[in-house]
């Protein structure tokens, strides 16, 4: 077996891992001790949402981890679906909170077309913004930034000569053949994906040479590079190193800033002042380098990311069990 179809194996058994894994939430939850680590929120309740990809479930089962450490009831409804699901969820109030990121909100839920280059800046106007016209209430930044990307296999990119999103551009011209993405399906459609990157590059890809897919089928077929030369990525994925994929720049600096947050209604954040507190030093742990390690546990492989929360949170001492 050579070595990319051994990747293409792990890669294939890890998605089916943790599809398994994320059916039903995530049992986990359940080997955190109550008010192990504290009883500032004893007394509340919580349901908590997710985005269905592997980051946001970590994030929210780090939630919910560490929410009932601290003594709240907690209802686990991570993998709750995309972000559409999730926001509406939030505002109808079937649910408390989930992880959305700075530029979805800039972008999505605030109807913004320009992103803000500096990612404090973004994120503060972000939090601002929400707060005043939807009373919905954001807690951080992670200095983590999740944002999109494009990605080639290595050896493909040499072979093409494409650093830069610009090269992929001019590859558009010269060998329009050469140009096949594979993307997701929320990407095909929002601002901040292919229509908004299109625009900002003046690139044009044909509706033939675009396939969409499930997340990780976009990382393994981008791999294999037979769908497609490039592939939509987040830079947090530990996808990336582990297949050994090119990130192309974006030399445009098209893409916003994605550092996420946690939401939660005003209301709710008024009720529980205590959330922040509990949540705050947590948040400001999670870099892109953490992220991405855990990531790959679920991703390359194949744990269960309740777990893969759980062992990260007790081992940086916010169980209550020390560092």
């Amino acid at each position: 077996m050579g070595a990319r179809t051994l990747r293409h194996t792990l890669a294939l058994l890890a998605a089916a891992t943790l599809t398994a894994a994320t059916v039903s939430g995530c049992g986990a939850a359940d080997a955190v001790e109550a008010s192990s680590a504290g009883d500032e929120l004893a007394g509340a309740e919580f349901v908590i949402g997710s985005k269905d990809f592997t980051e946001n479930i970590m994030l929210g089962q780090i939630a919910v981890h560490l929410l009932k450490a601290h003594g709240a009831e907690v209802v686990d409804k991570t993998n709750l679906g995309g972000t559409a699901p999730n926001r509406k969820a939030l505002e109808s109030g079937s649910i408390d909170m989930y992880w959305d990121y700075s530029g979805t909100g800039w972008i999505e839920h605030l109807k913004n077309a320009t992103p803000i280059q500096d990612s404090a800046e973004q994120f503060k106007a972000t939090a601002a913004a929400d707060l005043e016209k939807n009373k919905i209430q954001w807690i951080g930044p992670t200095p983590l930034n999740n944002t999109y990307a494009l990605a080639i296999r290595s050896e493909k990119a040499k072979e093409l000569g494409v650093k830069t999103i610009s090269d992929v551009v001019e590859l558009s011209r010269s060998k329009p053949e050469e140009v096949t993405v594979c993307i997701e399906t929320e990407f095909s459609t929002r601002d901040d994906g292919l229509p908004g990157l299109s625009k900002a590059y003046g690139m044009t890809i044909p509706k033939d040479r675009i396939s969409l897919l499930d997340t990780g089928v976009v990382y393994t077929e981008t791999d294999k590079g037979q769908t497609c030369n490039f592939g939509e990525v987040f830079t947090t994925d530990g996808r990336i190193a582990a297949l050994g994929l090119t990130v192309l720049q974006d030399d445009k600096r098209f893409f916003p800033s994605y550092n996420a947050a946690v939401t939660l209604r005003q209301e709710t954040y008024q009720k529980y002042p205590a959330l922040e507190k509990v949540l705050q030093p947590v948040i400001d742990k999670l870099d892109d380098a953490t992220m991405q390690k855990l990531n790959a546990r679920v991703d390359v492989d194949g744990e269960e990311p309740g777990k893969v929360s759980a062992d990260w949170l007790d081992k940086s001492g916010f169980l209550g069990g020390g560092a």
